[in-house]
């Protein structure tokens, strides 16, 4: 009987099977550590192209920031400015104010009947003073006040008779409130000055 040895063939082929399964290792190591270096690679670039990005929008940031500071600033000075214009309005106004309201008041004497000697003015209030030939005038001067855009609620406090230059007067004390200007009465304002 032929004998075959096979066992130099079994041991052929379980080397072979070794080499097989070392270099298929091989290979796998060798294609994961391609593969994690094209990984770190792609990473990394992406990470520079991420810092270049940050650093790129910082320098816009602190550029916007310059600009920012710059517009509130410009809107400090803008509030500066109104407030400074509206304190320039204010006095104006007040500067015209005890003119026109003494103008008012003079227009709404009754003339060569009546003279004024004292007005006393609050920020809400007018008191006069004065001296009258009859009452008819006062009342006459009572019902112009109230019917004038400039004054509310009159009142007669007082009326007394005295001598004055050998002649009979009533001397009066009238006290009345200030309107608020309305818008239509402001535009005028603002027109005639």
């Amino acid at each position: 009987m032929i004998r075959i040895n096979l066992l130099p063939f079994r041991a052929a082929r379980k080397s072979e099977n070794i080499r097989r399964q070392v270099s298929l290792f091989l290979l796998s190591l060798v294609f994961v550590v391609l593969v994690m270096g094209y990984l770190q690679i792609s990473l990394i670039s992406k990470i520079s192209v991420l810092d270049e990005k940050i650093s790129n929008t910082s320098l816009e940031l602190s550029k916007y920031k310059k600009q920012a500071q710059e517009v509130d600033q410009i809107k400090k000075t803008l509030d500066n400015l109104e407030k400074r214009t509206d304190v320039m309005k204010r006095l104006d106004t007040n500067r015209r104010g005890p003119v026109k309201l003494l103008e008012s008041i003079s227009e709404l004497i009754v003339p060569n009947r009546m003279w004024l000697s004292n007005m006393t003015v609050t920020d809400t209030s007018v008191k006069l003073t004065g001296t009258a030939l009859d009452n008819k005038t006062t009342a006459d001067f009572m019902k112009r006040l109230e019917s004038s855009e400039f004054f509310t609620k009159v009142q007669l406090h007082a009326i007394t008779h005295k001598m004055s230059q050998k002649q009979r007067v009533k001397s009066f004390t009238i006290t009345c409130i200030r309107a608020q200007p309305s818008q239509s009465t402001k535009g005028k304002v603002k027109k005639n000055g």
